[in-house]
């Protein structure tokens, strides 16, 4: 049986097979986990151009990170920062032809006036320092990311440097998590910055160079948790010493809440971005003008009705039971009765996974579904709760139009 690579410290109630996390409940009752995500990787944008260059680039309106925030973000607040930092941003570059190339996580610098000097007393100096811009990526296909940045960036006066070996990207999930901090959840947090009493050693774990880095609520969904980029050489603040875990237990809660991140579970150059929810996960904006890969986009989004959608996976034996057999992303999602192709799985861990399915027919009251040639497994694809009530209408109305 496959294990986890999983620490002494985890709960002994848990047990430290596979089979016994592939229930969300079970993670839930681990409480709040974090794992640095090695699988991501954090690149610098830094120039005058920083924000003109990304806007004509990404699905996303990133105007935002050169303005003065007027927005409150929603942040565990860490020491040194105020807390009207910009609120980070999902948001992906497409081929011209409107197919999903990466996506990124994009992180703002606290403005001048907004981060602490080092004496923790006020603001910092410089606000003629150059706009800087930061996103966690994905690190299987950074120099390649890297390259095609540059290819764009013409005469643009917007540096994009690799920054990999100083930051690293975290994730805080699971159940319990506090999403606002206050002195009786967060004591650590809420005590310290600007204004406050200062923590040096907690300021010495949470600042980067220069300062700022602290926790932010995903900016896909509330259910992920918590995110942030830190130095690479601290454990962030509120990352309890017992509570670190290893990074699959965070995609195990991602394909439990049906969400696809990087370029290899949203096939890079194929995937259609409405097909994987990324209007639902605040990665488009359609209000914001022109970017690469526009126009199927906007097309795909104005007629209204998407045929199939990333969903996530249950493997399970004849019994009902998780069954931990092997399912290659790629496999065909057939009916069972018909034994016509419903969809294609992109994903796979254990016994869930992710998938892109034809809503009419995964959601037939009568079907079966299977895996191509392993007929002995059965595939029950979720509704996740996040999802909009008019999703579900739409696949109501494509099966009574069959």
């Amino acid at each position: 049986m496959q294990r986890l690579k999983l620490p002494l410290w985890f709960p002994k109630s848990i047990s430290y097979n596979y089979r016994a996390l592939h229930d969300k409940t079970q993670l839930e009752n681990a409480g709040p986990l974090a794992s640095v995500l090695k699988s991501r990787a954090v690149v610098r944008f830094r120039g005058p151009d920083t924000v003109k260059f990304l806007q004509g680039l990404l699905t996303n309106d990133v105007r935002r990170f050169g303005e003065r925030s007027s927005e409150k973000s929603s942040t565990l607040v860490t020491p040194n920062l105020s807390s009207e930092t910009i609120p980070p941003m999902y948001a992906a570059l497409l081929t011209p032809q409107g197919r999903f190339l990466y996506d990124f996580v994009l992180y703002g610098m606290p403005r001048p006036d907004e981060k602490l000097n080092r004496a923790g007393s006020g603001p910092g100096a410089d606000p003629d320092e150059p706009l800087e811009v930061f996103a966690d990526v994905d690190a299987s296909a950074l120099d390649e990311l890297v390259s095609t940045l540059k290819k764009y960036r013409l005469r643009a006066k917007v540096d994009i440097e690799n920054v990999a070996e100083e930051l690293h990207c975290w994730q805080r999930f699971g159940a319990k998590l506090s999403e606002n901090a206050s002195s009786v959840e967060e004591p650590e947090a809420a005590s310290v910055g600007w204004g406050a009493g200062v923590d040096r050693s907690g300021m010495s774990a949470s600042r980067g160079e220069p300062f700022g880095w602290q926790w932010f609520k995903d900016p896909r969904l509330d259910c992920l948790g918590f995110r942030g980029i830190f130095p690479a050489n601290t454990t962030p603040p509120l990352v309890e010493a017992d509570k670190e875990t290893d990074e699959q237990n965070y995609l195990l809660w991602r394909l439990e809440n049906g969400v696809a991140e990087g370029s290899t579970e949203i096939p890079k150059g194929e995937a259609i971005p409405l097909e994987y929810n990324l209007v639902a996960l605040n990665a488009i904006s359609f209000d914001k003008g022109c970017y690469v890969g526009q126009e199927l986009v906007a097309r795909t989004h104005h007629r209204g009705v998407i045929r199939k959608r990333l969903l996530p996976l249950k493997f399970l034996n004849e019994n009902g039971e998780d069954a931990e057999q092997k399912v290659a992303p790629g496999s065909e999602v057939i009916d069972r009765d018909s034994d016509k192709k419903v969809g294609t799985v992109t994903t796979q861990l254990g016994c869930r996974g992710l998938g892109v399915l034809r809503l009419d027919k995964t959601f037939k009251g009568s079907s079966t579904l299977t895996i191509r040639g392993q007929d002995d497994l059965k595939v029950e694809a979720v509704r996740p709760n996040w999802w909009p009530p008019e999703w579900l209408q739409e696949h109501q109305h494509q099966s009574a139009a069959a």
